[in-house]
């Protein structure tokens, strides 16, 4: 039914590409790419299936991607590469009649800064060329913003309050590991906090607001107020939310480390002059331009090396508050997901899984002409039936429950 390509050979890309290769009659030829070509044969051995082909780009080139389009002429590609390559892979589809599909917004490389103006910029050249392109199909964002959408549907006359709680209570019995890209996932915790309420967002410090949270099976976690993106499409899509907030789980140990890395200037994402040796005569010294957070990046563990060991879950959910036929009503709505079960179906841990299967859903949506319109969109924008039908199926099944105390 559909030739796609993928970009990235990380976690989230290898359960990606694990679900594919499970939906053989949806995704009938199959490329992956990227910077390392070695990593690609190596999902595709891990797999099991020498009919997948694979490549290397240099993601941040335009021309690269072009060249490689051109070549294999996929109809969709999976971008699950970094978040600042985003508008260079849409370029690279614009010019080559690709549609799109990824998992996080753009972020420039000098900035510790997302939001979608820059990819919501695209709608008018994707609708101009008769192009599909579908932002934040992971989880959160993704699932928490088809969650939403499913409830506004089926549950909900007006959305009046959101709360999206993510918890991962496992542990992956490291001293201090990110579960995707520590260089992503850093400096997204570490800027300051932001919600929406009464028609204006809230700036708060990092991590200042925060309170302890149930989760299913779980029990209570401590969880701190972040800026999310899927909140800035979410509170544009659905009018009637007064307020809209993102709550995530940190444990103290891993706070403590953060903290030190903070202090000791580790999470600096702008360019420092280091004195190195020189390799062929190490008595002589050059400098050379490094970035901390980049170099704190290459000496964490990788997340793909973190499932084997890691035990317990995840809990990632949409806390509702809104009226419908004229009374005021409780919905959560929410997945569990083991990083045992996890590991033992892809080589990952949960986070990665929570995050590549719905990637391929979302692809799988697209493919099946279920999510296929042109121009720029969130997941939100589409009907949610199909994508939560499919949910479970693929490996994460959804719990409801209804007029409970939400806590929030």
């Amino acid at each position: 039914m559909g030739k796609v390509l993928m970009i990235g050979a990380g976690g989230v890309a290898t359960v990606a590409a694990f679900k594919i290769a499970q939906n053989a009659d949806v995704f009938t030829e199959f490329m992956i790419a990227s910077r390392t070509k070695s990593k690609c044969d190596k999902i595709v051995k891990a797999i099991g299936n020498p009919n997948i082909k694979t490549a290397q780009v240099d993601a941040d080139d335009v021309e690269q991607l072009k060249a490689l389009f051109n070549d294999f002429k996929p109809e969709l590609v999976i971008n699950l590469a970094l978040p600042y390559q985003d508008l260079t892979i849409m370029e690279a589809c614009l010019a080559c009649g690709c549609n799109y599909l990824d998992t996080a917004n753009y972020e420039p490389k000098d900035e510790a800064h997302f939001e979608y103006s820059w990819q919501w910029a695209y709608k008018k050249r994707f609708e101009d060329a008769g192009l599909c392109a579908i932002l934040g199909c992971g989880f959160d964002p993704g699932v928490t913003s088809i969650f939403t959408a499913y409830a506004a549907k089926h549950h909900f006359d007006e959305i009046q309050y959101l709360d999206i709680v993510d918890c991962n209570a496992g542990n992956h019995h490291k001293a201090f590991a990110t579960n995707f890209n520590p260089e992503i996932n850093i400096r997204e915790i570490t800027q300051k906090g932001l919600y929406w309420e009464d028609g204006k967002w809230v700036e708060t410090a990092p991590l200042e607001i925060h309170k302890p949270l149930n989760y299913p099976e779980i029990g209570p976690k401590e969880s701190y107020l972040l800026h999310h993106e899927e909140i800035e499409s979410l509170v544009k899509n659905y009018p009637t939310i007064k307020r809209a907030r993102f709550w995530m789980t940190f444990g103290q140990q891993y706070l403590t480390y953060l903290d030190c890395i903070q202090n000791l200037g580790m999470s600096r994402i702008d360019e420092i002059t280091y004195e190195a040796p020189l390799a062929d005569d190490p008595t002589k010294k050059v400098n050379v331009k490094i970035v901390p957070l980049q170099f704190l990046k290459a000496v964490l563990p990788n997340p793909q090396d973190l499932g084997q060991n890691y035990d317990g879950q995840t809990s990632i959910g949409c806390r509702i508050r809104g009226i419908k036929d004229g009374k005021e009503h409780t919905y959560y709505v929410y997945n569990n997901c083991s990083h045992q079960a996890a590991y033992e179906e892809t080589g990952m841990q949960g986070v990665s899984y929570t995050t590549g299967v719905p990637a391929m859903i979302g692809a799988m949506m697209f493919f099946k002409g279920l999510w296929r319109k042109p121009g720029v969109w969130n997941v939100e924008e589409f009907d949610p039936d199909p994508f939560m039908e499919q949910l479970g199926k693929q490996g994460l099944p959804w719990h409801e429950v209804f007029d409970c105390d939400i806590e929030l």
